[in-house]
């Protein structure tokens, strides 16, 4: 399949040759011309500010590698809490997907690689607002003393000691949610700003192509 663009007084004509001895349909045949094409794939040095993109990457991965790191750390007080869900680590992933692709972005900043990595990041920031939710309704909900109740062994030593731990525990959980809040509206500021310099470097692209 061949793909023919001719641009005249503002208007963009795109012919498009399918090859009917393909086995895919039309369309799939247009998106691999589409990726395969020069235009879409050739590499623009200077299109997007690598130091900077490569700091945002990196942010975004580390956000990620914490929200994975501190999910085996969490106890699940009750069903559907946001242990229950395994959210650290499909957050974490998709953290963590969106830094590997800014920072190729910024290695290799291709018209189809930089508004793929706009449209991962805007994901990103969809999921960076979900993770600040889930954290802060997790602030709210999770209670580990109540785990001192469950037991059947009611000596009063027994009940000192596991409210202790369960005092220190939740100290510790509320503070890990404190900072996974953080780390989540960095991480959605992150992604809005990748975001925003993808777009002004694909408009910017187009300005000089015109």
């Amino acid at each position: 399949m061949s793909i023919t663009v001719v641009k005249d007084k503002g208007v963009t004509v795109v012919t498009v040759a399918a090859d009917s001895q393909s086995m895919f349909p039309p369309l799939c045949q247009i998106l691999k011309a589409l990726c395969y094409s020069p235009t879409c794939c050739s590499v623009y040095k200077g299109l997007m500010q690598t130091n900077v993109v490569a700091a945002l990457g990196t942010i975004q991965i580390m956000a990620g590698l914490f929200n994975i790191g501190l999910g085996p750390g969490r106890t699940s007080t009750h069903p559907g809490d946001f242990t229950h869900l395994g959210a650290a680590y499909w957050l974490g992933s998709v953290f963590i997907a969106a830094g590997i692709m800014s920072i190729f972005a910024g290695r290799f900043p291709s018209l189809c690689l930089v508004g793929f990595t706009v449209f991962v990041n805007i994901v990103g920031s969809i999921f960076a607002i979900i993770g600040i939710v889930l954290y802060a309704i997790d602030l709210g909900d999770a209670s580990v003393a109540n785990m001192c109740d469950w037991s059947s062994y009611n000596a009063d030593s027994y009940d000192d000691n596991c409210r202790y731990v369960a005092y220190f525990a939740q100290r510790l959980l509320t503070a890990m949610d404190i900072t996974m809040i953080v780390l989540a509206v960095l991480q959605l500021c992150v992604c809005i700003s990748f975001a925003v310099l993808g777009i002004k470097a694909l408009v910017n692209r187009k300005k000089e192509e015109v």
